[in-house]
């Protein structure tokens, strides 16, 4: 497990497009998950233990924070070929033992999280109603221990996000296990 730390948040950057395979069947574009208020992009996968130890309260959070007219995806980058524990088939059961209420996709390519700069999972992008970066940070205080009394800090930039269209000016960078690349050929 190599612990890595997302950059700083790069506000008002852009947010890229993609069309990516859900575990639904379905293909999502940016457009397809965008919400009124905000878009929440996050980075994860299945074998990562900082993302397995905050899977469900990804769940609540996504739920919580439909009720702001933000809406939530989630991304998954890694190569399966180097973890089988993130292959597609493996993405439908998680998502499907966890009941994910987002769409979680396949960036088979890995092109998507070269484009967001993405670094490790759990990484968090969470943009305002014109998809401008307003957040880069980390879920909460608590880490791997998973403390049910943590800090909300992603849900209460959301949520801020939601009512000014504008994140927090401090941030704590994200921690969790670095994307598994694919190894270049040759």
């Amino acid at each position: 497990m190599a612990e890595t730390y997302t950059p700083v948040c790069n506000f008002g950057e852009a947010a890229h497009d993609f069309s990516l395979l859900g575990v639904d069947g379905n293909t999502y574009t940016l457009a397809d998950c965008r919400g009124e208020k905000g878009t929440l992009i996050m980075f994860i996968c299945n074998h990562c233990p900082f993302v397995k130890a905050v899977q469900k309260k990804l769940v609540r959070d996504a739920q919580e924070i439909q009720n702001y007219h933000i809406k939530t995806v989630a991304i998954m980058s890694n190569d399966p070929a180097e973890y089988a524990e993130d292959s597609f088939a493996n993405m439908k059961k998680i998502a499907k033992k966890l009941a994910y209420p987002f769409p979680y996709l396949f960036d088979e390519t890995q092109e998507v999280a070269k484009q967001y700069g993405a670094v490790c999972t759990p990484d968090f992008f969470a943009y305002n109603a014109d998809l401008r970066l307003q957040y880069r940070g980390r879920l909460d205080d608590s880490g791997m221990a998973n403390r049910p009394d943590a800090k909300r800090e992603l849900f209460v930039a959301l949520r801020m996000i939601a009512t000014s269209q504008q994140g927090p000016a401090e941030q704590i960078p994200s921690v969790g296990c670095s994307i598994k690349w694919r190894r270049s050929a040759g």
